[in-house]
């Protein structure tokens, strides 16, 4: 995050803008929208974790990772864990986690920094 603020200020310190609040930065990574997956496209430990989602849909990644997360085996929980770091991030603000899922993300999300 660090990073992230310290290149935005240097970009728009060079185009002659005021550099975004901190709250900025974070309303819009909560909102951001993150990659789509195909369904078809996934590993089978993935799909089966979707089950109540329509097979033809394509699933946006904060939502992949909840379902993996709460539903999916170990080979799904692994998947997710390596998703993007933004799917991660919002991942983490959705409500209706079972409290071990949590923990399991809380996990990666110290782990990688997130």
């Amino acid at each position: 995050m660090r990073a992230l603020e310290e290149e935005l200020r240097v970009f728009c310190r060079e185009s002659g803008q005021r550099a975004p609040a901190r709250g900025t930065l974070y309303s819009f990574m909560a909102k951001a929208p993150t990659r789509r997956y195909e369904q078809a496209r996934l590993p089978k430990a993935v799909r089966e974790a979707l089950y109540n989602v329509d097979p033809k849909a394509s699933v946006p990644g904060h939502q992949l990772a909840f379902y993996c997360f709460n539903y999916g085996d170990v080979s799904a929980v692994s998947f997710a864990a390596g998703l993007p770091w933004l799917a991660l991030f919002q991942a983490a603000r959705m409500r209706g986690f079972r409290p071990r899922s949590r923990g399991l993300l809380e996990a990666v999300l110290r782990a990688r920094g997130i």
